[in-house]
């Protein structure tokens, strides 16, 4: 079905439906209480004390308007609003209320926010939906505590289990599941799909990129994620004597390693894979010892790769690969290359893109742009229809203090849910009720 079909298949009460822009940013103003920081932005790691307080919140609020509660082995909690037809699976709209320790106040929590405000509207009303409608805030997307990101929906979507995901330990040796059960948030529903399924899932996330913005333009339609792998390097070559080792009897291992990393800078750049959108970045190295007169004997680094498309991502692994291990012999350098984790580029619905496309005519939107970061909404894809909506953030910043979303942009991305939302019920409808 065609997004001009969309539009004139919706019923003419929902198509007058409205959200309140200034009660849903006074909803995420208000959720930004608990971990926020004096330079404005936010704290509020997964499991700790802050998010515990949110969580508190978002089910108290979510209960106001006729939401019951679901807490999964993972922490991720679901808040249900029933529907005309109980016996199907909820459409759910999802995001986080976690955030990285030097944050910003919109990625995530926006999306939850604007979940939200579309359930308030729905209830004052007096709208019964089709399908019931799940809000949900997933566990540890940021990945910031504990790696990799997007455990609770990685655990939901069938991609890590549920024991791998509770013992995954941050840098103070504390496991997800001590933290997220200090904090009365290991639910007794099991994570997975199977037992506890969605019918769809949609989302609302800061752009976090220029596109937009540059643009000039609210919200904007997520076609797909790119492909994304992760890699640890591990270089090992020979301590020694910074004074009395000659430059040329060295096996120095930062100096390869410094190689190493412009040389993923010149592979990301060559004509033919920049014009593919590739990136490769290294922003994690460690060396030993750590002495002044000492030539570093061993150094780890940890290796990112992106590309729009799968074989983006290869042809970067392969001629990395080439490059490190010429470095490596150059320089007498043993060299570990383990890629640790994995993402293959993830393509949205189209009929629910379409119900995005429909919503978004309102504000004379028609951008499709694909998501350089990773969001809960990858793992949902892998067993349900999903799409995801970006809202414009200011200069395309994001992981910082200086995040930031205008207030009507935000208010376009909740309207934008909201129709795309109801125009995807009234498909479930249809097709349920020509069975």
């Amino acid at each position: 079905m065609s997004a001009t079909m969309i539009t004139k298949s919706l019923s003419s009460t929902y198509a007058n439906l409205r959200t309140n822009a200034e009660r849903m940013n006074e909803t995420l103003q208000f959720s930004c209480q608990w971990g926020s920081t004096e330079d404005g932005g936010m704290n509020r790691l997964s499991g700790n004390d802050d998010d515990k307080e949110v969580r508190d919140w978002f089910i108290a609020e979510t209960a106001k308007y006729g939401c019951s509660h679901k807490i999964d082995a993972m922490g991720n909690i679901f808040a249900t609003r029933p529907g005309q037809n109980n016996g199907i699976p909820p459409i759910g709209l999802g995001s986080h209320l976690d955030t990285q320790p030097t944050g910003g106040k919109y990625d995530g929590i926006l999306g939850v926010c604007c979940a939200i405000e579309v359930l308030k509207v729905i209830h004052e009303h007096n709208i019964t939906t089709y399908a019931p409608l799940a809000v949900i805030n997933w566990t540890d997307e940021e990945g910031a505590r504990w790696a990799p990101a997007m455990l609770g929906s990685g655990v939901w979507g069938g991609v890590y289990s549920t024991e791998y995901a509770h013992g995954v330990s941050d840098p103070d040796g504390i496991t997800l599941k001590q933290e997220i059960e200090r904090i009365g948030y290991v639910g007794d529903v099991p994570c997975s799909y199977e037992a506890n399924p969605l019918l769809a899932h949609f989302e609302v996330h800061i752009e976090q990129g220029p596109i937009l913005d540059e643009a000039e333009k609210p919200v904007g339609l997520v076609k797909s994620v790119q492909s994304m792998r992760w890699y640890h390097l591990n270089l090992k070559g020979r301590s020694a004597h910074t004074g009395s080792t000659p430059m040329d009897r060295r096996n120095d291992t930062l100096l390869a390693a410094a190689k190493m990393i412009v040389a993923v800078n010149e592979v990301a750049t060559q004509p033919e894979l920049a014009a593919r959108g590739a990136r490769g970045t290294i922003a994690v190295i460690n060396s030993l010892p750590q002495s002044t007169n000492t030539i570093a004997g061993d150094v780890s680094m940890n290796l990112d790769l992106r590309s729009p498309e799968d074989e983006g991502v290869e042809e970067l692994e392969r001629l990395c690969r080439e490059k490190f291990e010429k470095i490596s012999k150059e320089h007498g350098v043993a060299l570990e290359m383990d890629r640790f984790w994995q993402s293959p580029a993830t393509y949205f619905n189209e009929e629910m893109k379409n119900c995005i496309r429909a919503s978004m005519g309102q504000y004379d939107c028609s951008h499709e742009i694909v998501s350089g970061a990773g969001h809960d909404s990858v793992y949902t894809a892998k067993k349900v229809p999903t799409a995801m909506i970006f809202a414009r953030c200011r200069n395309g910043v994001s992981h910082n203090p200086a995040e930031y979303s205008r207030p009507e942009d935000c208010a376009a991305s909740a309207e934008v849910m909201l129709g795309a939302y109801l125009q995807y019920d009234e498909i479930i409808r249809k097709k349920y009720e020509t069975k």
